[in-house]
């Protein structure tokens, strides 16, 4: 009975979310757009008071650099520290 809830509970969400998927998408893509350019500011040039906090997360969010400087319209990488293309 539990798990026969547990299905019909996930095809309603599932139902809700279905117009709204491409939406849902951009607003998570824009998301990790700005903690990225949060993330990079300090280096770009914008002041950034936990960069010190945020140094630690370089080396899992660099594979990600590369198509977030190409979105941003950057075709080449804005940072002389990172090489990405």
């Amino acid at each position: 009975m539990l798990d026969k809830m547990k299905k019909l509970v996930a095809y309603y969400e599932e139902v809700l979310s279905m117009p709204h998927r491409q939406e849902i998408a951009r607003e998570l893509r824009n998301e990790d757009d700005l903690f990225l350019l949060m993330l990079y500011s300090e280096m770009i040039g914008i002041p950034n008071p936990v960069y010190y906090y945020t140094l630690e997360l370089y080396p899992h969010m660099i594979e990600k650099f590369h198509d977030w400087h190409l979105r941003m319209g950057m075709e080449k990488s804005p940072l002389s520290g990172i090489r990405c293309c």
